[in-house]
C-alpha cells in the first residue's frame, strides 16, 4: 500500500514536470511568435521607409537633371544671344601667334642603357678537392676535367656576353639615331612652319592680295562660334578698290532650340518640355544672323591695322532645302556693303543688331526662318578672285582678247553686245572721251524695268568718285531708273560711300571679265601696255 501511493505520487510528480515543461515550451513559443511578428513590423516597415528614400533620391535626381537641362538651355540662348558682345572682347590674330615652339626630350634610353656584367669566372671554378685523397691521380683527373669543363663553359658564357652586349650597343646605337631623326623632322617641320608664318608676314606687310586674304580668312578661322555652327566662308579681295568680299554660312533655323524648359511631375514623376514659342524662336533667329554680319565685318576690321581693307561686302547664305521642291537651295539671308569709317562710327556694345544693320543699308531677309531671299549687295562669283587668276595665264601668248587694246569701237560694240545678252534693249550714243561707251539702255520688265544709262571707263588705275557723280548727274539729266558704271580697274571707298542708297550700281574689271564670260561667251583679259595713260577726269 505505501508502495503504490510511492508509485502514485512519483507519476504525479513526472506529470506536473511535464505539464511545466509543456507550459515552458508554449510560453516559448508564444514568446517566438511575438518575436517574429515584431521582426516582420520592423522589416515591413523598413522596407516602407527604403522605399520612401529610395523615392525621394529619384525625385532629387529628377528634379537635377531638370535643373541641369534648364541650366544648359539657359546657357545656350545666352550664348546665342551675346555672340556680337562676347566677340567684341576677342584679340586679333598675331603673325607671332601663329608660330610653334616645342622643345625636343632629352634622348632617354631607358633599360637600353644598362649593360649586362661580364659572368665572374669564380663562379665557373670547381671546387678543389680536399683531404688526403686530393692526391690520388683518379682525384686529380676528375679535377682537371672538370676545370677544363669550367674553362669551356665560362668561354661560352662570355662568348654569349658579347653577343649581348653587341646587340644592346646596336639598338641603343639604333634608338639614339631614331630620337635624332625624329629630333631633326620635328627641328625642320616647326622651321618650315615658322618660315611659312614669316614669309606669310612679309607678303601680308607688303599689301599682297593673297596674303590679305590668307590672314582675313585665319581670323574668321580664329573665331569662337558654338560647335553646331558651319563656320565656313569664302573671300575674295579686290586690291584696286580695297574692297573684301565675304560669302558666309550661316547656321539654319534649327540651331534656335525648339524647347523652352523642362519641368518635372511629382504627381507622375514625369519629366515633360514646354514648347519655345515660334515668334520668339523667329526673333532669336533673326537676331542671330544679323549678329553674325556685324561681327566678321567688325572681326576683320579690327584686325585690319594696316588699312588693306577699305570696304566690306558680307553675304550670309544658308544651306536647306526647299520645302515646295525638295531641292537644295542656298538662299541669302542678309547682305551688307559698308567702309570702314562708316562702321567705326558704331559703339557695338550699345546696339540693337538688327536695327544696326537697317542703318547700314543692309539687305535683311523680312523672315529668315522661312528662308526669305534678299539680293546681294553683290554676288561673290563677280569677284571671285580665281576668276581673273583663270583669264590672267599665258598674258603674251594668249588668244583671248585683251580688253584694253582693242579700239574704242569695238569696245563699244563689246559693251553693246554684253547688255543686250542680258537682256536689255541698248542704244548706242557717242564715246566718251576716254574711248570708252556711253549708252542708254531700257530694261524690258515691267514695274522693276525702265531706262538705265551705262558708262565704261577703261582704266588702269582706280577709278575716282568725280566718275561716279557724273553718272548720277547723267541718270537724273536722262530721267533714268538707275545707272551702271563698268570699269576695267576698280573703285575707292569714297565711290562706294557716295553710290550707297542711290540708284547705281559699280562693276569693276573682275566684273566685267565675269558678266562678258556668262552672259556673251566672251573669255577675255585685262592687261593695260605699260605706257597706258588714264584720261584726266574733267
Amino acid at each position: 500500500m505505501a508502495r503504490r501511493r510511492q508509485v502514485s505520487s512519483y507519476s504525479q510528480q513526472l506529470q506536473r514536470e511535464h505539464m511545466r515543461m509543456v507550459a515552458v515550451q508554449q510560453r516559448a513559443a508564444r514568446q517566438a511568435q511575438v518575436e517574429a511578428d515584431r521582426a516582420e513590423r520592423a522589416y515591413e516597415r523598413a522596407k516602407a521607409l527604403d522605399a520612401k528614400e529610395r523615392q525621394r533620391l529619384l525625385v532629387e535626381a529628377q528634379v537635377a537633371r531638370v535643373e541641369a537641362n534648364n541650366d544648359d538651355l539657359e546657357a545656350l540662348i545666352s550664348e546665342l544671344e551675346g555672340l556680337l558682345m562676347s566677340s567684341l572682347s576677342h584679340q586679333p590674330v598675331k603673325f607671332a601667334a601663329l608660330k610653334r615652339h616645342a622643345s625636343v626630350s632629352a634622348f632617354n634610353p631607358g633599360s637600353l642603357a644598362v649593360a649586362t656584367p661580364p659572368p665572374d669566372p669564380g663562379k665557373f671554378k670547381p671546387p678543389e678537392p680536399t683531404g688526403l685523397h686530393r692526391h690520388l691521380p683518379k682525384v686529380k683527373q676528375e679535377y682537371a676535367d672538370a676545370c677544363e669543363r669550367s674553362r669551356v663553359a665560362y668561354e661560352a658564357a662570355v662568348a654569349v656576353h658579347a653577343a649581348a652586349e653587341a646587340e644592346r650597343q646596336e639598338r641603343l646605337s639604333q634608338a639614339r639615331q631614331e630620337h635624332e631623326k625624329q629630333a631633326a623632322e620635328l627641328a625642320a617641320a616647326l622651321a618650315a612652319h615658322n618660315s611659312e608664318v614669316d614669309s606669310l608676314e612679309s607678303d601680308y606687310k607688303a599689301g599682297t592680295s593673297d596674303a590679305i586674304m590668307s590672314y582675313c580668312e585665319l581670323v574668321l578661322d580664329q573665331s569662337p562660334y558654338p560647335s553646331d555652327f558651319p563656320q565656313e566662308f569664302r573671300l575674295a579681295y579686290v586690291p584696286e578698290s580695297k574692297q573684301l568680299v565675304i560669302e558666309y554660312e550661316l547656321p539654319g533655323f534649327e540651331v534656335i532650340p525648339p524647347v523652352g524648359g523642362y519641368k518635372y511631375a511629382k504627381t507622375t514623376g514625369k519629366v515633360t518640355e514646354t514648347a519655345r514659342p515660334l515668334t520668339q524662336r523667329k526673333s532669336f533667329y533673326t537676331g542671330v544672323v544679323a549678329q553674325m554680319a556685324l561681327r566678321t565685318v567688325n572681326e576683320i576690321f579690327k584686325a585690319d591695322d594696316p588699312g588693306y581693307v577699305e570696304t566690306i561686302v558680307f553675304n550670309g547664305h544658308v544651306h536647306s532645302i526647299n520645302p515646295g521642291t525638295g531641292q537644295p537651295i542656298h538662299p541669302c539671308l542678309v547682305s551688307l556693303r559698308t567702309s570702314r569709317e562708316t562702321f567705326k562710327e558704331l559703339d557695338l556694345s550699345q546696339v540693337d543688331p538688327v536695327a544696326c544693320l537697317k542703318a547700314l543699308n543692309a539687305g535683311v531677309s523680312k523672315s529668315p526662318s522661312e528662308l526669305v531671299p534678299v539680293r546681294p549687295v553683290l554676288e561673290f562669283s563677280m569677284v571671285d578672285p580665281r576668276f581673273v587668276e583663270e583669264t590672267d595665264v599665258l598674258s603674251e601668248l594668249d588668244q583671248r582678247p585683251n580688253l584694253m587694246e582693242l579700239t574704242p569701237n569695238e569696245f563699244e560694240n563689246l559693251i553693246t553686245n554684253l547688255f543686250q545678252k542680258m537682256g536689255l534693249e541698248t542704244r548706242q550714243t557717242r564715246p566718251s572721251r576716254d574711248g570708252g561707251v556711253d549708252c542708254v539702255a531700257y530694261d524690258p520688265r515691267p514695274i522693276l524695268g525702265g531706262k538705265v544709262v551705262i558708262q565704261a571707263k577703261r582704266y588702269k588705275n582706280t577709278v575716282g568718285v568725280s566718275a561716279v557723280r557724273d553718272l548720277f548727274g547723267t541718270v537724273h539729266n536722262e530721267g533714268a531708273s538707275k545707272g551702271i558704271l563698268v570699269a576695267t580697274s576698280g573703285y575707292g571707298q569714297a565711290s562706294f560711300e557716295f553710290a550707297e542708297g542711290k540708284p547705281l550700281e559699280l562693276l569693276s574689271g573682275s566684273n566685267l571679265l565675269y558678266l562678258l564670260s556668262e552672259h556673251a561667251g566672251i573669255e577675255a583679259r585685262i592687261e593695260p601696255p605699260e605706257d597706258w595713260v588714264d584720261p584726266v577726269e574733267q
